[in-house]
């Protein structure tokens, strides 16, 4: 089982299925929301989570592709925990960084790289799409 809170511990969840897949995005989307040079986004079966603790606050925003993305955080500290497409779907994306346990980022799938901030280069061999990928 996996665990997961906001910076500041008033929400947390769990997760108790495997990951599906781990996604490094490279979005300006991204870039704003983690105020860092990529977002890092683990996919789970919604069936798969479960709200443990909290309240957590919500917004909805247009993604590239024309969907919708319900995007959820801590209405105390503002860290963003996890994101639901318009409708929702099977599956949904945590925010990885809000895991308690670190994830491996050489299974990250590069997203959105045409997009990536100059100077950023992808490693070797890794799996990588310059938008969003088609079963995203």
């Amino acid at each position: 089982m996996l665990t997961g809170r906001c910076q500041c511990g008033a929400v947390r969840y769990t997760l108790s299925g495997e990951p599906i897949a781990l996604y490094a995005c490279h979005c300006l989307e991204c870039r704003k929301q983690s105020a860092s040079a990529f977002g890092l986004s683990l996919i789970v079966r919604r069936d798969d989570f479960r709200l443990a603790q909290g309240i957590p606050s919500s917004w909805v925003r247009p993604a590239d592709s024309g969907r919708h993305l319900r995007c959820w955080f801590c209405p105390d500290c503002g860290s963003r925990l996890w994101h639901d497409s318009e409708p929702a779907g099977e599956t949904m994306s945590i925010k990885a960084g809000s895991l308690d346990q670190p994830v491996d980022f050489s299974t990250a799938i590069h997203i959105w790289t045409d997009r990536a901030l100059p100077g950023i280069q992808l490693p070797d061999g890794v799996p990588h799409f310059p938008g969003e990928p088609p079963d995203y």
